[in-house]
């Protein structure tokens, strides 16, 4: 059973029309043939809507006594025993009268839908929690009635129903809302042009807010990552400089121009500098940015605009706001800049380049401001290489006077820079070509000890050996660049893969995932939340790591998994590329637990099919197989209490026994229906001890003629661990199923023996029949409940004997199973596990046994103690 779908009416205030419009949808839903009842509707006097109520059944209200005075409420109980396809329950934010069911009437909504009843309401917008001290300050008025703003969005449609504040204060001036006694004082007071106004916005931004969700719900769903500028949205590049307020208050005005507008400031971190403390005036920043409604995005990036453009693209921004760079106008010779960069790559998203008084004044250059691709130890051994390797090579060549020429020289200092390019990138090879290129002047070009070059092929080679070696830096460099790109595709599709085909909902857990999740990020832990619902508090559904943070708000990385659960992570602030796969992550461990939930309704379902199926079968049963017998004693029962038949003794006789076999008949099938329901709700315990087959044997041969079986018993037959009330039914019903199905004059067969098994040994019982057998493929199924092979006309049982029989055996421990029987019929097979050889000295102690040995046999002129 699914749960039921909420619809609200949501108006700006009393009177806009949302019972109205809640009762047409309740007809035009009736009229498609849908089982439509009224819990609980107010029609407040109004006759139109009261008009609206003819025609649907309504469910009679519960009336409750409270201070002297009597009041009515919504018949929860009564709406959950009607059972209708859709409920209408008006006023969803109502306090239900004291010594009612729930005290908030969403609540009793809650358990209609927990009950898989569909549910139309109403609920007006000053009604909302978070919303009461906004309408508060705009009314003046506090609302005691309120619902979680949850509630609502959990709904499945959330319908507005619309009015101009015109419009709705003509309805009250034509006493159409209130009584004509209370028009004046509702106009002037709450009904104000301006509050209605207010209430008005409210309501349409909280319903945009609620489409919202839905569209991003959906992009994300159908993977659309291209912009769609259904509301502005503002991204606000901030440095931690002191434009940065500037910037912010200049994205707010923008934002500001459109209604729904959303301020996003973000920060770029450079790995080499993450692990800093938050800078003084970026903290003041966030605060301002907080102030003014937006929200502080703080993201890893190796190049500023890469970073801000991705987290404007995952944000589907419209707008990204840029101050003007503060450097020297000298440094857009190496690098055009983030403003410029962004701009040129923006695709659809507006860019606005801010100027600002600090524009150009210059800022000093941060260290590592590039960012270090081949390690900080790598990088500092590239430049120990070139520039203090140079002035070693050179000490060795002079000192030791080689004699060597500028050829030779400068092949020599080419391979001191090609190493520390190779080792150290791109500027420790062109500091080392630049140094070298000075000591080859001064040591070995003519005239030496001067930097003056008298050979002009001696300029050239110079040039050339700097060329080459600004040449291999840059290669090194480029090729280091282009293995860190392709390592990071190639463990995004790794990743990719996993979530895409590597992992099998049913095998690998949700903490699992998680575990997974923080060694791909290397993250201090992670943990999926759920959003409870009761007053914006989170829970934490599973975690993987030390210390998970209990909501989005203690987390480093918040990634929204659906509407109503989020992946946060600890430790350190990611890329803004890396939340693409963190997404991926989110949605894949939203759908495993989702699975899971899904698997576990899903058995419940099955459970609950099971059970319902068990009740049919039983009710067909008692209307058929228990009809007989009641009519047999019934007619008996009659026949002898009129008074307009003399009975001979005998026919009298002949009567009695019916009747006493009716009962015996019923008193069978009572007892098989309630060991079934015993074994449906496990509640068969074995009461296990050690017994004798002459306990119950005989016992069980009690309800059939004494020439319909034949016993073929062993007296030397050991002791057997087993419950004997459960025994004794097992074989009444296994040696009364098979004569049922043997010919008459042919006797059943009962035949125990002892198998000997390496380790322990088994006691095998076979009630051996000679009817028509059961096809191997049908063996199975004579053993389930309610089942009857070939529905044999003589049969008189509801076909739970069998099932019985094998439940109470496994209770034992031991098995049932049928088989041929040789020449024609079928044998059932109880199989019971024997007391072990080396039983314990307390099983040695018992009656007949003198030790440890074989397990003890029964003995003749008694039963053990």
């Amino acid at each position: 059973m699914g749960r039921g779908r909420l619809r609200i009416h949501l108006g700006a205030a009393p009177g806009v029309g949302k019972t109205y419009a809640m009762l047409g949808e309740a007809h035009r839903r009736a009229e498609r043939g849908t089982d439509v009842v009224v819990a609980l509707v107010e029609d407040h006097g109004r006759p139109r809507t009261a008009g609206l109520l003819d025609g649907l059944e309504t469910v009679p209200r519960r009336r409750l006594e409270h201070r002297g005075a009597t009041f009515t409420e919504m018949d929860v109980d009564a709406v959950l025993a009607r059972r209708p396809a859709l409920a209408l329950v008006d006023e969803l934010a109502h306090t239900n009268v004291p010594g009612s069911r729930n005290a908030k009437r969403w609540e009793d909504v809650e358990e209609l839908l927990a009950a898989g009843i569909d549910v139309l309401s109403t609920v007006n917008i000053q009604h909302l929690e978070s919303l009461g001290d906004v309408v508060e300050t705009i009314t003046g008025v506090r609302q005691r009635e309120t619902v979680p703003d949850e509630v609502v969005r959990r709904a499945h449609q959330v319908e507005l129903v619309d009015m101009t504040p015109e419009a709705l204060r003509r309805r009250l001036a034509h006493g159409n809302v209130y009584p004509p006694d209370r028009v004046d004082a509702a106009l002037s007071h709450y009904f104000r042009p301006g509050n209605l106004a207010a209430l008005r916005e409210l309501a349409l931004l909280w319903t945009a807010d609620r489409a919202e969700e839905y569209l991003r719900h959906y992009r994300t769903e159908h993977a659309i990552h291209a912009t769609w500028p259904t509301r502005e949205r503002i991204v606000v590049g901030l440095t931690g400089g002191p434009e940065g307020r500037t910037l912010i208050r200049r994205a707010a005005r923008i934002a500001a121009r459109g209604a729904g507008g959303e301020l996003l400031a973000v920060h770029v971190v450079r790995p080499d500098a993450a692990p800093a403390a938050p800078l003084p005036e970026l903290t003041e920043q966030r605060r301002l940015v907080e102030d003014l409604g937006g929200t502080y995005h703080p993201v890893l990036g190796d190049t500023v605009p890469t970073a801000i453009l991705d987290f404007a693209r995952g944000a589907d921004a419209t707008q990204i706001v840029l101050g003007t760079s503060r450097r020297k106008a000298w440094r857009y010779l190496l690098d055009p800049g983030v403003g410029a960069t962004v701009a040129r790559e923006c695709g659809d998203i507006d860019v606005h380049v801010v100027t600002h008084e600090h524009a150009a004044a210059g800022r000093p250059a941060l260290p590592g401001r590039l960012p270090v691709r081949l390690g900080r130890v790598r990088t500092l051994a590239g430049w120990l290489l070139g520039c203090g390797g140079a002035v070693l090579l050179t000490l060795l060549l002079v000192g030791t006077g080689a004699g060597l020429g500028l050829p030779t020289a400068m092949l020599l200092f080419l391979s001191l820079t090609v190493g520390a390019a190779l080792l150290g990138g791109v500027f420790p090879a062109i500091a080392s070509a630049l140094a070298a290129s000075l000591l080859l002047n001064y040591y070995f070009a003519p005239p030496t000890h001067t930097f003056t070059i008298s050979d002009p092929e001696n300029i050239l080679g110079l040039a050339v050996f700097v060329g080459v070696g600004i040449s291999v830096a840059s290669v090194v460099d480029l090729a280091a660049r282009r293995a860190q790109l392709a390592a990071r595709s190639r463990a995004e599709a790794e990743v990719l893969a996993f979530l895409a085909g590597g992992a099998e909902p049913d095998k690998d857990t949700v903490a699992a995932l998680l575990a997974r999740v923080r060694d791909t990020f290397q993250a201090e832990s992670a943990a999926l939340l759920e959003h409870t619902g009761d007053h914006g508090s989170w829970h934490c559904l599973a975690a993987a790591g030390p210390h998970p943070a209990a909501s989005p708000e203690e987390a480093a990385v918040d990634v929204p998994a659906g509407e109503r659960f989020s992946l946060v992570l600890t430790g350190r602030v990611l890329p803004a590329e890396d939340r693409r796969i963190l997404a991926a992550f989110a949605a894949q461990a939203a759908a495993r637990l989702e699975h899971r939930r899904l698997t576990e309704e899903a058995a419940a379902s099955r459970r609950l099919a099971d059970a319902n199926r068990i009740r049919t079968a039983l009710l067909a049963a008692v209307s058929h197989d228990l009809r007989t017998p009641l009519a047999a004693i019934k007619a008996a029962v009659s026949s002898l209490r009129s008074d307009e038949v003399a009975w001979a003794p005998e026919d009298e006789a002949e009567l009695l026994a019916g009747i006493e076999d009716g009962a015996d008949r019923l008193n069978h099938l009572v007892n098989n229906l309630l060991d079934m329901s015993r074994l449906q709700t496990g509640s068969v315990t074995a009461l296990t001890r050690d017994i004798d087959l002459d306990e119950v044997v005989p016992l069980a041969l009690a309800a059939v003629p004494a020439d319909t079986v034949r016993l073929d018993v062993p007296e030397d037959l050991p002791l057997v661990p087993a419950d004997a009330g459960l025994l004794e039914r097992v074989v009444a019903n296994l040696v009364e199923n098979a004569v049922k199905y043997t010919p008459p004059g042919v006797p059943v067969t009962v035949r125990a023996e002892v198998l000997d098994l390496p380790g322990a040994g088994r006691l095998e019982l076979r009630v051996v029949d000679r009817g028509p057998g059961v096809p191997e493929d049908a063996r199975e199924r004579i053993f389930q409940p309610f089942q009857r092979h070939g529905d044999a006309p003589r049969g008189n049982g509801v076909g739970l004997g069998l099932a019985v029989a094998r439940g109470f055996t496994e209770a034992m421990g031991g098995e049932l199973t049928a088989e041929d029987t040789p020449g024609g019929g079928l044998t059932m097979v109880v199989t019971l596990p024997l007391i072990p050889a080396d039983s314990s000295p307390a099983d040695s102690a018992r009656p007949g046994s003198e030790g440890p040995g074989p397990a003890p046999h029964r003995q003749k002129g008694g039963l053990p103690s």
